[in-house]
């Protein structure tokens, strides 16, 4: 299916995926993505790719989102991993009022990044809310130019807010990143270059204008095709092509080591082995395979999307289904690739350790659950999915 692809964003992208390769080690040892490189990127407007055009910013397809997420996996993945996240986190623009949106993302450094909330309160105030509060696995945070404090709210005497329809209230709340106290808690195994760390903000004032409702069933105020399209499942299909990037880059690698080495008590090179023949065409039909499902998938719910209709129930089910089978299917290719570099592999000289722990790193989250299973497993049998999952 015939998807739009902005080729200037891509032509960006491959421009700096050497840059980003070549960072590698850097990233991994500081736990953030060099101030240098976050400028290049920002610079490329790749940040701000989902931001909408009355803002400046890119409002790309969802197919070209991934595509971008996908190549700079190929590079390194946390870069991947940051990107995603800050790309997703400012579609939030398409709700906000214009005048704060303006604010928030006009400026071509804008980076957004957002957290989990720890026991976050909000309480309002004349004009607002004051929020206190903690939010995890921020990835970003440090480069981030404004942090997003999602939570519920509550009364004065600490009874929860509800709406008419009896359901919590609860908002996204916006404030500059420079009025969040950061705590160092990224000590992890892979995606080590995300910087996910926590921040924490306590009695902050936050302007009404810089609040939307969370869930976003607030009014859209953008009309592009990509704003019909869930946080939910754009952060499903970001983590999706990471996963994806990140297995093509170890895969790569070992089809070119396989070139070159002759493993002990062999007589030929890796690539004439029969078995390692068999390995890699099983290896390559797997993630072509999830790749294909994916834009496949995304493909046809933005043709609905370009028509003005948000996504079929089918479709939704059929994009968080492919997002969650190529994240597990590209640590399977990972860990294929991984295994059979042998000893080579483990080596962090070699291009294959840190992305075995990246992917699965990646493998470990939210939208890798397969409780996404259970969820499209529920719609093939005419039952309802949460909506939780789409």
């Amino acid at each position: 299916m015939s998807q739009p692809i902005d080729s200037r964003v891509l032509v960006a992208t491959h421009m700096l995926a050497p840059r980003i390769a070549a960072d590698g080690d850097e990233i991994e040892r500081d736990r953030r993505l060099p101030p240098s490189l976050v400028a290049a990127l920002a610079g490329a407007g790749i940040f701000r790719m989902l931001v909408p055009r009355s803002l400046g910013g890119g409002e790309v397809s969802v197919a070209t989102f991934s595509r971008v997420v996908e190549t700079i996996g190929g590079a390194d993945g946390s870069t991947a991993w940051c990107v995603s996240q800050a790309a997703v986190s400012a579609t939030v623009a398409a709700f906000l009022p214009p005048e704060s949106a303006r604010e928030i993302f006009g400026q071509p450094g804008a980076i957004m990044a957002q957290g989990v909330g720890q026991q976050p309160r909000a309480m309002p105030a004349a004009g607002g809310y004051r929020v206190t509060g903690k939010w995890s696995f921020a990835s970003g945070c440090r480069h981030a130019t404004w942090l997003n404090a999602a939570g519920p709210v509550y009364d004065a005497d600490g009874t929860p807010l509800r709406r008419s329809d009896g359901s919590p209230e609860s908002r996204i709340m916006m404030f500059p990143a420079g009025q969040a106290e950061i705590h160092d808690t990224w000590q992890v195994s892979g995606l080590r270059g995300t910087g996910s760390d926590t921040y924490a903000i306590r009695d902050l004032f936050i302007p009404e204008e810089r609040t939307v409702s969370w869930p976003r069933d607030a009014e859209r105020r953008e009309p592009g095709p990509l704003y019909a399209f869930s946080t939910g499942l754009l952060f499903a299909t970001g983590f999706a092509s990471a996963a994806l990037g990140i297995a093509r880059g170890a895969l790569d690698a070992f089809e070119a080591l396989a070139g070159v080495k002759q493993p002990r008590a062999h007589q030929t090179l890796l690539r004439d082995n029969p078995i390692e023949q068999v390995r890699v065409a099983h290896a390559e039909a797997a993630l072509r395979a999830a790749r294909a499902f994916l834009h496949e998938s995304i493909g046809a719910a933005w043709e609905t999307a370009t028509r003005g209709n948000e996504p079929t129930i089918e479709q939704r089910v059929l994009l968080r289904l492919a997002a969650t089978s190529a994240i597990h299917r590209a640590a399977e290719v990972t860990r294929t690739a991984y295994h059979a570099a042998g000893a080579t592999a483990i080596f962090e000289s070699n291009p294959f350790e840190r992305r075995f722990r990246d992917v699965h790193a990646v493998s470990q989250q939210i939208q890798a659950s397969d409780t996404h299973y259970a969820a499209t497993g529920r719609f093939f049998f005419g039952l309802e999915p949460p909506s939780t999952s789409l």
